[in-house]
């Protein structure tokens, strides 16, 4: 039931606006009574008009995802609905009826501002949502209201007119006025789909002659003015019909309005009549009105569940993650990271068994996974690139690149070393990515990602090759990391070298230094350089590089440092980019805050969340993800006893994956582009449609025990 029907139909009268009294007569007549109801306006209508000559409350409207559902003040008056932010009420009236939960506080603000939106009722349509009893939409021929009640019983009209005491013959008498009025509107769309057939039909015809017209060979001058003709004679029609949209569409232009005024909303005619062919299309042949009207419920029901399914996910993207790390059950003890080290310099580290209490709660794989917390630049880059500015893509790719680095400033701890088979998934609908990771090799370690996001796609190689000098830890990394966006636009790049120093004296910290080459393969590339630390140097972590076309001139400078954020001006810098401060040119990235419950891993907030593990994840994920690793997990809660000692049983499993991968061992979600041992690791598909169905054929129980038999039967 319309929540406003307790306003007589005589209060609409003045809501028309400034019409003609052709138009004036013609809304009337399209709203006016049904014969059965001819005795409506007698004292109980005029008891409901001036019991209600205003009728005022606050409701919930959406105005988009990012601010989601905001209460507003909405003031009926003379058929006209307005709504602002505060109540454009001094004080209550009593010509003033108060709809719902009204606070003092609301109705004593004085502060002047115009009003947000107005409606006119009389020219608008109403429709309650059938999934949420509080939801309701006000259908214009610009733009649709969606609204929300605070309680399920304030949008039942029926119950909130009876407490008020209207009698229950009104109530019933108000119910029919809009079921005729509905009924009206029906025979109204059946009219306007016919005329959209007739449309349709006649475009069709025009589009034979003109193929008939080509043929013919007539002069281009004669066309040209035949079409304009046709323009202008069907352009009477198409208005009309260009007048009512469907409600799919206008929720679609409307969910993501995020001001409050009221615009107005100019469609291309292209995009009109393609609308009009999709209209038609889906109601072709439907001369019976029966027909037609199922088709229009139909569309009207699938505008709704869309849009449900829009607000779900918003609802979804919305999840509250975790904001810090379990507190330990133990006490930690500390280890001298020199007595563990002393007798392997020189070697590779990643033979070296440390215990835990030199690893941080997170994989390798979780670590790459990590490069995507700043993935929203790539949402820019791809915007940026359908626009038409290339240069501004290369250079939030280029910053894309540094954010990697980010999360690595305070982190002394070393990832967990994955399993063969071993693989971690991250699914951040609010990020709009989907990464999945895979460790394909054992001997050389090598780490395959990819990931998928709002118009590009992420994936690569990575195997870090380490070394130990007796004061710092060098990590060299190897392989390449690709980036194609949805329009074919590719590029690549390596990462640049780490260094760990103080390991044995002083305050242990990491830096980067070396060149990164970012390679597109289209019109331009960026260069940049990580400068390496020196004893003196009082401006450490500095990034500078520039960016250059296809004939290498150079038409973008960039700087900044790797833990901060990245900047560029146009152009080739003449300055020292190293004394180039944040003032003197645009921003590209800024680094996000450490979280507040820091612990001595010094994850960042978006590390924290890349461990977590609730019940309703444990059921979907394989056997071989991350999260189930029990020695990481046993870190995690601080029990370093039972982390220790299951590291040490992994340890010895992982010393048989050597023997099965020598057997013929092969990845189960990627696999090399060629058959040369240095082709490139590439995504098959197909995990995220065995995790919806939860089967997992061949996959391994990398957490569990492995017998080396079963090894020496999988190679045979």
């Amino acid at each position: 039931m319309h929540p406003l029907c307790c306003i007589s139909l005589e209060n609409f009268s003045g809501g028309i606006g400034d019409q003609s009294p052709e138009e004036a007569s013609s809304l009337s007549r399209s709203r006016s009574l049904p014969v059965s109801f001819p005795a409506f306006s007698n004292a109980n209508t005029q008891q409901i008009s001036r019991s209600v000559d205003r009728v005022a409350g606050v409701l919930y409207k959406w105005t988009n995802y990012g601010k989601g559902w905001r209460s507003r003040w909405f003031l009926l008056r003379d058929g006209v609905l307005s709504y602002s932010k505060i109540s454009l009420l001094s004080q209550p009236n009593d010509d003033v009826q108060l709809i719902g939960k009204i606070s003092t506080n609301r109705l004593s603000r004085r502060k002047r501002q115009k009003s947000g939106g107005i409606v006119h009722l009389k020219v608008s349509s109403f429709r309650e949502s059938k999934s949420d009893d509080r939801r309701f939409y006000i259908f214009t021929a610009t733009k649709t209201l969606h609204l929300r009640t605070e309680s399920k019983k304030d949008r039942k009209l029926e119950k909130r007119l009876l407490e008020e005491g209207i009698s229950d013959a009104v109530v019933k008498d108000c119910e029919q006025i809009i079921l005729s009025e509905f009924s009206e509107m029906q025979g109204q769309l059946k009219v306007l789909l016919e005329q959209r057939s007739c449309l349709i039909d006649t475009l069709r015809e025009f589009e034979a002659a003109n193929i008939e017209i080509e043929a013919n060979g007539i002069h281009n001058g004669e066309y040209q003015l035949m079409k304009h003709d046709f323009s202008t004679e069907c352009s009477g029609k198409y208005s009309e019909c260009a007048t009512t949209e469907s409600s799919d569409d206008v929720e679609k232009q409307d969910l993501d309005d995020g001001s409050d005024v009221d615009e107005s909303f100019f469609y291309d005619t292209k995009e009109s009549f393609t609308e009009v062919t999709l209209g038609c299309g889906s109601v072709k042949g439907a001369s019976d009105s029966s027909d037609t009207l199922k088709v229009r419920d139909s569309r009207q029901d699938n505008a709704e569940k869309m849009h449900d399914e829009q607000i779900e996910n918003f609802v979804h993207s919305n999840v509250q993650r975790r904001k810090k790390l379990p507190d330990p059950v133990e006490k930690e003890k500390r280890v001298s990271l020199w007595s563990m080290i002393k007798d392997n310099v020189g070697k590779d580290l990643a033979r070296v068994c440390l215990p835990v209490y030199f690893n941080e709660p997170i994989s390798s794989l979780q670590k790459c996974c990590e490069d995507m917390e700043y993935s929203h630049l790539l949402d820019q880059a791809y915007e940026h690139g359908i626009q038409g500015n290339n240069l501004l893509r290369v250079l939030k790719v280029s910053a894309f690149a540094v954010s990697g680095y980010a999360s690595s400033e305070g982190r002394h701890c070393k990832p967990f070393n994955p399993l063969l088979g071993e693989t971690y998934e991250a699914d951040f609908p609010e990020k709009g990515i989907r990464f999945f990771s895979e460790k394909v090799s054992h001997h050389p370690t090598v780490i395959a990602c990819h990931c998928v996001g709002r118009g590009w796609k992420f994936w690569g190689e990575s195997n870090l090759r380490s070394k130990f000098w007796g004061r710092s830890i060098q990590l060299d990394p190897v392989g390449v990391l690709n980036l194609e966006f949805d329009d074919g636009e590719r590029f690549q790049w390596s990462k640049v070298t780490t260094n760990i120093y103080n390991l044995i004296l002083g305050k242990v910290y990491c830096d980067h230094h070396g060149t990164m080459h970012i390679r597109g393969n289209r019109e331009y590339s960026c260069t940049l350089k990580f400068k390496e630390p020196s004893i003196l140097d009082r401006n450490p972590h500095q990034v500078h590089g520039f960016v250059e076309d296809g004939n290498g001139r150079k038409v973008a400078t960039l700087f900044g440092k790797w833990d901060e954020g990245m900047y560029y001006v146009e152009g080739e810098s003449n300055g020292n980019p190293n004394r180039s401060s944040s003032s003197d040119g645009s921003m590209l990235w800024k680094s996000e805050k450490p979280p507040p419950n820091l612990t001595r891993y010094n994850l960042t907030s978006f590390a924290i969340t890349l461990n977590e593990l609730t019940a309703d994840l444990k059921e979907r994920l394989p056997p071989t993800d991350s999260r189930l690793r029990p020695d990481q997990r046993h870190l995690e809660n601080g029990e370093y006893e039972k982390a220790n000692a299951e590291k040490q049983r992994l340890e010895r499993r992982q010393r048989i994956s050597r023997k099965l991968q020598d057997n013929g061992w092969k990845p189960r979600w990627f696999h090399r582009e060629g058959e040369d041992a240095d082709e490139p690791y590439k995504y098959m598909g197909g995990y995220w449609e065995a995790r919806k169905e939860r089967k997992w054929d061949g996959c391994l129980d990398v957490f569990g025990e492995l017998n080396e038999n079963l090894v020496d039967e999988s190679g045979s």
